[in-house]
């Protein structure tokens, strides 16, 4: 399999047994038979249709912010979109599908006094990523009165379609909506993405940013210190997957060394030597109580990939709350009062 790839890809361009954990946010994953890096828009669509006319079992790895990779592994070929170009014409931006959103596009945008991405400050994704979810996030303070697309600036989009053709299609075609897009059913892959921006003052702009990552930074645990994927569960209109893991009183709750952080109900984190099968057991195990106690099923609303291990056996050990952290719900209350 490795001949027949570098054979259409280039000598030397495939890797074999490389451990995924550090390409994803949460740290966690196993090897990959295969691993192809690719640092262009080009290069990712030359890969993408050989591995599919070689009918390979494959995956596109971006920032891995969304993802849990299993401790087996991924048994086929990984491709990691390392595509970062970033160029500017007027107002406007083109991004190749692997530029990261935060800092480098977002600061790339801002110092150009280009306003319509600052929004999205401090939330990990690479451009692919941005489209395939809708990125999204609360409008500017004070007022936060609605949540903000990334949809809404964007202009066309290059893909690579499922069909193994190159397109550029227009906002409609991703028939987006809350955390989805026609990413989540059609095997398309997006090669680069361009943005229509607006002029703003820099200081404006990053006034927005300082105050977004303000707000994230009292809700979401840092990704330096406390790797996670972010919130694990889908939302529950009117409800929230958070409120009812806060309410059945699982904040704490590890396997291993994933745990439920006190800052905020529907996040994990990985607190050092975190398995894949710690987290199975954690999601289950949260899960069941919920519905015992709620009656309501909450799903997942990250990707599993590879191959996994059975989940950690064994009940859940209930870490303390740190000294001196303030929780979301806390924070929610104090803006009631």
């Amino acid at each position: 399999m490795k001949r027949a790839l570098e054979n259409l890809l280039g000598i030397g361009s495939v890797q074999e047994n490389v451990v995924l954990a550090p390409y994803t946010t949460m740290q966690l994953g196993g090897p990959a038979d295969l691993f192809v890096e690719v640092t262009s828009a080009g290069a990712l669509a030359h890969a993408i249709k050989t591995v599919r006319e070689l009918d390979l079992p494959h995956f596109l790895l971006g920032c891995g912010a969304n993802v849990v990779i299993g401790d087996a592994g991924f048994r086929g070929v990984v491709i990691y979109n390392a595509a970062q170009n970033i160029e500017f014409d007027g107002n406007q931006v083109t991004a190749e599908s692997g530029t990261i959103v935060y800092p480098d596009l977002i600061e790339a945008s801002v110092a150009r006094s280009l306003s319509g991405l600052e929004h999205y400050v401090g939330i990990p994704s690479t451009v692919g990523g941005a489209l395939w979810q809708n990125l999204h996030f609360l409008s500017p303070a004070p007022a936060r009165e609605r949540t903000m697309f990334i949809e809404e600036v964007l202009e066309h989009a290059d893909l690579i379609t499922a069909e193994n053709d190159l397109q550029r299609v227009d906002v409609d075609y991703f028939e987006f909506g809350y955390d989805y897009s026609i990413l989540h059913r059609r095997n398309d892959i997006v090669l680069r993405a361009t943005f229509r921006l607006t002029p703003a003052q820099e200081v404006d702009l990053r006034k927005v940013m300082t105050e977004n990552l303000a707000w994230r930074a009292l809700r979401h645990p840092p990704l330096d210190t406390e790797p996670s994927v972010g919130s694990i569960f889908k939302k529950i209109q009117g409800i929230g997957a958070g409120r009812l893991i806060d309410e059945c009183g699982l904040k704490g709750a590890s396997f291993g060394g994933i745990v439920i952080t006190h800052r905020h109900a529907n996040i994990m984190i990985n607190q050092g030597g975190g398995t894949a099968a710690d987290l199975q057991a954690l999601v289950a195990y949260v899960q069941k109580e919920v519905a015992t106690q709620t009656g309501y099923h909450l799903e997942t609303e990250i990707d599993f990939v590879g191959e996994f291990d059975p989940p950690t056996g064994g009940s859940p050990v209930f870490l303390p709350r740190p000294a001196g952290l303030i929780t979301a719900e806390e924070l929610a209350a104090r803006r009631k009062a």
